[in-house]
């Protein structure tokens, strides 16, 4: 029964984190006048914050000191805070210059682009269904191009700067509230500087746009932080197949509210680039669920044969010193499983 319990509040957790990732592009128009950069800007102070204090209330400080004396870690956490900060600001601008749509194919194809990285920079091998999977994203997006008369760049932007950022976190294997305020550390002092500097040319609209518009921009951490503090609850608590399918839930809520809310156009040829890129994913996800649903019938096999197989004879000692023995070997078999390209890299999305 608690089992089952902490399994309904991770379920909770990961549709809350997901949920408030989706709905983000209601928070970012509030915060007009204040362009992409300043906003940027005040989420990479405000989140350092915030990230900060939820730290100091777990007592989790002692991955500071290990990262410190860490070169390379430091160099990936650089890469992964020069890549979110893009990722951001590009978010931000496209929301309040109406491009949800636009922004919500980002997240869509980010999976694929995912894939698409571990091939051709870590020389992961792909199922059948993969490819297929990948070769429809391709299609999509040149559908999608043809219907925009250009590439989909801020999808596209978005979706590699994520997939980046996702690599450099993977190899730097930090959890989400330390690799947050390791990232945003970095990018404190850049921050704050732009923020003095536009306060000191008469360009910042912290104090200038009113009480109400400084508090939204200070709360830009608050937006940032629990999102990620409710994800983290649910990755602890649920399955990563779950994750994988919740991961959708923030896209999807994106593309609702670009069409149905901002109202953005949806003419013939984007939809039909939009439907390749959920065939695509439809693909991608039956391909993880029958692949991980085969790897836990092969586990349960394993471990039966393992139980059944008879234990290795013990020669006894005292016939061990009145003459040669002839060893047995044991009989239980041996099984060796082959690694291959992970579907998809679940994380919190950027947002």
């Amino acid at each position: 029964m608690e089992g089952k319990n902490e399994q309904r509040a991770g379920l909770l957790y990961g549709i809350g984190a997901y949920g408030m990732w989706g709905l983000v592009p209601l928070f970012w128009p509030l915060l007009k006048p204040s362009g992409a950069i300043e906003i940027l800007a005040h989420r990479m102070v405000w989140s350092l914050g915030v990230v900060a204090v939820a730290l100091l209330a777990v007592r989790r400080w002692a991955w500071i000191g290990e990262l410190v004396r860490d070169r390379r870690k430091l160099g990936l956490i650089s890469v992964a805070a020069a890549t979110i900060s893009v990722n951001w600001g590009l978010y931000i601008w496209a929301v309040n210059n109406g491009h949800v749509v636009e922004a919500s194919l980002g997240y869509f194809i980010n999976p694929l682009v995912t894939i698409a990285m571990g091939v051709l920079l870590l020389g992961e091998r792909l199922r059948p269904v993969q490819w297929a999977a990948v070769t429809t994203g391709l299609v999509a997006v040149l559908v999608l191009a043809i219907g925009y008369g250009k590439p989909p760049w801020v999808s596209l932007v978005l979706a590699f700067s994520f997939a980046t950022y996702g690599l450099a976190k993977k190899k730097v294997n930090m959890g989400g509230l330390e690799s947050l305020a390791a990232e945003t550390a970095v990018l404190f002092v850049p921050a704050l500087g732009f923020l003095l500097w536009l306060a000191a040319t008469g360009g910042s609209t912290f104090t200038s746009g009113g009480t109400g518009h400084g508090f939204l921009l200070a709360a830009t951490g608050v937006v940032t932080a629990v999102p990620l503090i409710c994800f983290g609850a649910a990755a602890v608590r649920v399955p990563l197949s779950t994750l994988g399918l919740l991961q959708y839930l923030a896209p999807v809520f994106q593309f609702g509210l670009g069409v149905l809310y901002f109202n953005e156009s949806m003419p013939p040829e984007r939809w039909a680039g939009f439907a390749l890129v959920w065939l695509a994913l439809s693909l991608l996800t039956w391909d993880a669920l029958r692949t991980a649903r085969r790897n836990r019938v092969l586990a349960l096999k394993l471990l039966a044969t393992a139980a059944a197989a008879p234990a290795s004879t013990v020669p006894d000692p005292a016939s061990t010193t009145s003459g040669p023995t002839t060893p047995t070997t044991p009989t239980t078999p041996t099984a060796t499983t082959a690694t291959t390209a992970t579907t998809a890299t679940t994380q919190h999305p950027a947002q």
